[in-house]
């Protein structure tokens, strides 16, 4: 006990069996807060696209190119982040780029053009990256130490958040708020969301690793990894066209209003925030494998069901079901990345998101471009083809999954 109390003191390390029942709980339901925070940012940019796109006069293309610099902003902090986590430990990085998050989202509403735009969206995109890291690796520390699979559970507070946030961004639009309005008052009330709970994230920095285990070389990554990182590329880029195209789409090629175009994104994220609530049952029945490889092929379906609508209405199905097949993909493969044997928790996380936000850094500008040359709705097909690659890899989320 005085070894184990020494350890505590040096490195504010917090084994699972020295964390009492209820901070546990009051912990689970700050990475819940933290994963509605994520959401409700995200959605609320997400809705408010079509109109900026509109109001700066970009085609699709130049936007693209302006998405992009989410997508550069992330991939340049998520390796930063996976290193702070293991130095100062996922409850004191979770804090801080929340609130860089919040305050992020502002920006993008003072764009003058597509120079600016790009500029002000690696910022947001940096913030979204390093909160990205820093709540998975807190969600996977509360989850360890619970003993119990939860991790399903706090990626549908994401998505109940994006819902919330895309239908919130609908009225707006529909009532013509400005956007900087808008993403000013969402800032301001995540912002005090965030610092009332705070104080209940579990205090999760890891034991050092030995030297050894520290780093994992080029040439002896396992081949479970490098199809976890493949895994991650597919469903960040298919999640990611989902948020920046989905109400672009609508509006387009189903000639959608503001106000439906915007609902469209609340509907894939009320499919995915449903399912997600079922995913750890859904998991403990079926085995990681099946139901990563089930969600993906349904996923596969649904946004063919949507591409081949007449009609906005008769898209809505199949983007709920888009939003259901993905559910469960993403938080499997967070969770196996979490648990890479060698390396440390906020490094693996890091190392699966990091990869996985390059589908994030060539989706935007190639499905752009591609629609451009040809059709968004032919552009996003791309997506039904990544989909059922990752069936295809399913097995890497039991090959690299600890016993918890």
């Amino acid at each position: 006990m005085q070894e184990e109390s020494l350890t505590l003191e040096l490195t504010g390390y917090v084994p699972a069996h020295a964390v009492g029942r209820s901070k546990l709980r009051a912990a689970w339901w700050a990475v819940v807060i933290r994963f509605l925070i994520h959401g409700l940012v995200a959605s609320a940019w997400i809705s408010r696209i079509p109109g900026i796109q509109t109001s700066l006069g970009l085609n699709n293309a130049v936007l693209g190119v302006c998405l992009l610099g989410t997508a550069v902003g992330s991939a340049v902090a998520i390796p930063v982040a996976g290193w702070l986590v293991t130095r100062f430990g996922s409850k004191r990085v979770t804090t801080w780029s929340t609130v860089a998050f919040c305050l992020a989202l502002v920006g993008p509403t003072f764009a003058t053009g597509a120079p600016s735009l790009f500029l002000l969206l690696v910022l947001y995109g940096a913030a979204a990256g390093a909160n990205d890291v820093s709540i998975n690796s807190q969600a996977v520390a509360v989850e360890d130490a619970l003993r119990t699979p939860t991790m399903s559970r706090f990626h549908a507070m994401f998505s109940l958040g994006g819902m919330a946030g895309a239908m919130l961004g609908a009225l707006a639009a529909e009532h013509e708020v400005l956007p900087r309005i808008h993403m000013a008052l969402v800032a301001a009330a995540l912002l005090l969301a965030a610092a009332l709970s705070g104080s209940l994230l579990l205090e999760a920095n890891e034991p050092a690793l030995k030297r050894s285990g520290e780093k994992i070389r080029l040439n002896k990554i396992p081949s479970g990894v490098i199809a976890l990182v493949v895994i991650g590329f597919c469903m960040f880029l298919s999640e990611g066209a989902m948020a920046d195209w989905t109400a672009v789409y609508l509006k387009q090629s189903l000639f959608a209003g503001p106000g439906l175009a915007a609902a469209g994104y609340a509907v894939f994220s009320a499919g995915m925030a449903l399912f997600r609530l079922l995913g750890d049952a859904v998991t403990n029945r079926l085995g990681p494998v099946l139901t990563l490889r089930t969600g993906a092929v349904v996923a596969a379906s649904g946004l063919t069901m949507a591409l081949l609508s007449p009609s906005p209405h008769w898209a809505f199905p199949g983007l709920a079901l888009t939003g259901a097949g993905f559910s469960v993909i993403v938080p499997l493969v967070f969770a196996a990345g979490g648990r890479v044997a060698g390396l440390k928790r906020g490094a693996g996380v890091a190392l699966v998101s990091g990869c996985g936000y390059i589908g994030f850094l060539f989706g935007p500008p190639v499905i752009g471009f591609v629609s451009q040359w040809w059709t968004l709705r032919g552009a996003l097909f791309l997506v039904v083809a990544l989909s059922l690659t990752a069936a295809t890899l399913a097995r890497a989320v039991d090959g690299n999954r600890d016993q918890i």
